[in-house]
């Protein structure tokens, strides 16, 4: 099945054996979930989850087969995306192996920001700790690392990002590579 949202963020998340997960990539309105499906694939081996909840469309992975040998163009887009997607992908494994919590953290936070479109967001540690693959004892560090920097606020689920500019600076260095893979694959996947 691939999904599209129309509004909001689906976190492309890999799970292992014991259950422990990690966001591994991340799909907004401007592309689709499922993009092994438009590259001939049957089956995806990632779970979707969609954060905050938002709504969408879904095409079973049959339907898409059939619809990509009539269109050409659709499928063109689709594997250019999915090409976009497998460079995202790369860059978030790189940041998970390389990049300290608070600096991973503070790249998510701002990504999950640019894609809803809100200071505030509706997150608590233990959804944190799965998208970053660490426990969530681990995120409350790195979050108030980040919080007594004035950087955001967390309160019972709730992390309300109280300095961009500054979040920014204490991110890694993959949130700005990530900007920029989407500011050159905008006009072709948007």
């Amino acid at each position: 099945m691939a999904t599209s949202p129309n509004q909001g963020m689906v976190s492309v998340v890999i799970e292992i054996s014991d259950g422990r997960t990690l966001e591994v990539g991340v799909v907004t309105k401007q592309g689709f979930a499922g993009e092994s499906l438009a590259l001939g694939q049957a089956t995806s081996p990632y779970r979707m989850i969609c954060q905050p909840p938002g709504d969408g469309f879904r095409v079973k992975a049959d339907v898409l087969h059939k619809l990509l040998l009539s269109t050409p163009y659709l499928q063109s887009r689709l594997s250019r995306y999915a090409r976009f997607q497998s460079l995202r992908v790369s860059q978030i494994a790189a940041c998970n192996r390389f990049h300290e919590t608070e600096q991973r953290l503070a790249r998510w936070l701002l990504m999950s920001q640019d894609r809803v479109g809100s200071e505030v967001l509706p997150f608590t540690h233990v959804f944190l700790a799965s998208m970053l693959g660490t426990g969530r004892a681990i995120v409350s560090i790195a979050a108030a690392i980040l919080q007594k920097a004035g950087l955001i606020q967390y309160r019972r689920g709730t992390v309300r990002i109280l300095d961009r500019e500054n979040l920014e600076d204490a991110a890694c260095e993959c949130y700005r590579v990530i900007k920029q893979f989407e500011a050159e694959m905008e006009p072709t996947i948007g």
